[in-house]
């Protein structure tokens, strides 16, 4: 009696192949990562995406984004905390009596305090302000001035302390500033600023907040 010739065709083969390589019950599909939620990450995700930029960054200030940190105090105790990074608007340079006319986009993140109850109480304020600054001397003066109009959003809640109550998270902000550039090519630079807050009287009552702010800034 002849044994039995058992033969494997090239079509069984593939098939236990894609068995074991999709089991049952598994999906081939990648997880989605979670969402970045905290606000220190959307920071830093903001830098992240202006860095590319100084890779093409020429050496003057006017031309080069920065990044800044900042401190303002105000009444009552008030104070905040500021991180940022400047856009150069790169084709808009004018003369003006005797000096230079620049812009730049000031985008930021920031942290006010203010007693409230016997407790330091918090808020979260984000914001870009377009601002304008002017530099004597042709543009090659090391000192300047600057000034800028923009828009701030409160992120956790409205701005509450216990002299005053911002009615709207949403705010105007305006500010003032003197500055001089140092370094070798004019890198880092300090900026003394008075910035005003307040909704320009959409909704009231409207007491606003003004901050003393100083800046160091650097510019890559």
């Amino acid at each position: 009696m002849a044994p039995k010739n058992t033969q494997t065709t090239p079509s069984s083969c593939q098939n236990h192949a894609t068995a074991r390589k999709h089991p049952p019950g598994r999906s081939g599909r990648p997880q989605r990562p979670g969402r970045p939620a905290s606000f220190a990450a959307v920071l830093l995700a903001g830098a992240a995406a202006v860095l590319p930029l100084a890779a093409q960054a020429q050496s003057t200030p006017e031309s080069s984004p920065s990044m800044y940190l900042q401190y303002g105090a105000a009444e009552h105790s008030a104070d905040s905390w500021t991180v940022g990074v400047t856009v150069p608007w790169r084709n808009w340079r004018h003369a003006l009596w005797g000096g230079q006319l620049s812009g730049y986009w000031d985008v930021w993140g920031a942290r006010w305090s203010a007693p409230l109850e016997g407790r330091d109480r918090g808020t979260w304020v984000i914001g870009v302000n377009p601002t304008v600054r002017w530099r004597p001397s042709n543009g090659q003066s090391p000192w300047f001035a600057e000034t800028g109009v923009g828009l701030s959003w409160a992120l956790n809640r409205r701005y509450v302390t216990d002299e005053k109550e911002f009615p709207t998270r949403y705010n105007f902000a305006t500010h003032i500033g003197v500055g001089y550039l140092f370094g070798s090519q004019g890198q880092h630079e300090l900026v003394l600023r008075l910035e005003h807050h307040s909704n320009a009287g959409i909704k009231k009552p409207n007491p606003g907040e003004n901050f003393l702010q100083l800046r160091y800034a650097h510019h890559f």
